[in-house]
């Protein structure tokens, strides 16, 4: 009995609690995706999107935001900008009360729109900042991903939209704001955000490697920045990869390439010189070789339209060679066998080859 009151003593577990809570804490930190580590915390944190920046912050500074709404490509600060916005308006104390975040994962019919929507845009606003600074007397609710919300869904969500307005802001983000009814997108201030450009990206990946104390070669650096193409969400998560990859944490070329799914350049060329100066049967087995390695089609397709852009052939090839690729591309959307689509496409390689020799 003395030593189970012994051990269970205020004085002798709390060494052991702390240790826990400290090695708990180290490896929370050491588990959460560096995406989200280094996601921008305040707007000057957000890179390259210094208009939407620079009109947000005055918008911010006088307390007053109009319905927004944000489109461009995956990976270029969207959802961040506005977090990092509301962040910055309400304070931590009030962000959780003030703020309703949709994702496509979520629910987002008309059905939720008409409930969840609507009775959060018709919660009273209460509550002060607690370090005195001005706080707006409105709401937001972000939709994410709002081009993927029927038009049912959106059509509703403009009455909400008109009859809140004194109360709540929304901010729409999307992909493609063409999929987005005329009557939101006339509500709304449209902000376009720009993929990253390359020195950018090449700055932000450099941060995070000095970090993490990561060892980088710079043909490395430049085949992520090649391989997420304006994606900054993508090159920090193949960075993330291909830190874990090599048991030295070092970023190189050959561990991009194999992270990111790319065909090895020398695989490109290769498949390219058997259509010019090989014979159908060498292609056959290229082919073969390339699809039984799990290749996607896709991906040497993407590939193989860059390499054909800049070889010598003349305008008409080119052109016939890649409408045979937007047909290989449809066909493979609808299901079709790779080995038998990327036959298909060489064939039309090797044809338009053998004209110009």
């Amino acid at each position: 009995m003395q030593a189970f009151l012994k051990g269970t003593s205020t004085q002798g577990t709390r060494p052991l609690k702390e240790k826990g809570a400290g090695t708990s804490g180290e490896k929370k930190q050491k588990s959460v995706p560096w995406v989200e580590k280094y996601r921008p915390k305040c707007m000057e944190e957000v890179a390259f999107q210094e208009e939407v920046v620079a009109v947000l912050k005055k918008t911010i500074e006088g307390a007053d935001l109009p319905n927004l709404l944000f489109y461009g490509p995956p990976g270029t600060g969207k959802t961040s900008t506005i977090l990092a916005a509301a962040r910055e308006l309400y304070g931590p104390e009030l962000y959780r009360q003030r703020v309703l975040e949709l994702n496509a994962s979520d629910e987002r019919g008309i059905q939720v729109v008409r409930e969840k929507v609507k009775r959060f845009a018709q919660l009273t606003v209460a509550g002060h900042r607690t370090d005195g600074k001005p706080c707006p007397p409105f709401k937001i609710i972000i939709l994410d991903e709002a081009d993927s919300m029927t038009n049912a869904a959106q059509a509703a969500l403009r009455r909400t939209m008109e009859k809140e307005s004194r109360t709540t802001r929304f901010c729409l983000i999307c992909n493609y704001v063409s999929r987005i009814i005329e009557p939101l997108t006339s509500r709304c201030s449209k902000f376009r955000f720009k993929p990253l450009a390359n020195q950018v990206q090449e700055e932000r990946l450099l941060e995070i490697c000095y970090k993490e104390n990561l060892k980088y070669s710079k043909e490395g650096i430049a085949a992520l920045v090649k391989v997420s193409e304006g994606d900054l969400r993508k090159a920090i998560t193949f960075l993330q990869s291909a830190a874990r990859l090599n048991t030295d944490n070092e970023i190189t070329e050959s561990a991009v390439i194999e992270i990111a799914g790319v065909v090895p350049p020398k695989m490109i060329d290769n498949l390219l010189k058997i259509c010019y100066k090989g014979t159908f049967e060498k292609l056959e087995i290229a082919v073969r070789n390339m699809v039984d390695e799990g290749y996607a089609a896709t991906q040497i397709i993407n590939q193989l339209h860059e390499a054909i852009i800049e070889e010598e052939l003349n305008d008409k090839q080119k052109s016939a060679i890649t409408e045979k690729m937007a047909v290989v591309d449809k066909c493979l959307v609808d299901g079709a066998d790779e080995y038998l689509q990327m036959l298909s496409l060489c064939s039309v390689i090797l044809q338009q080859a053998t004209q110009s020799n």
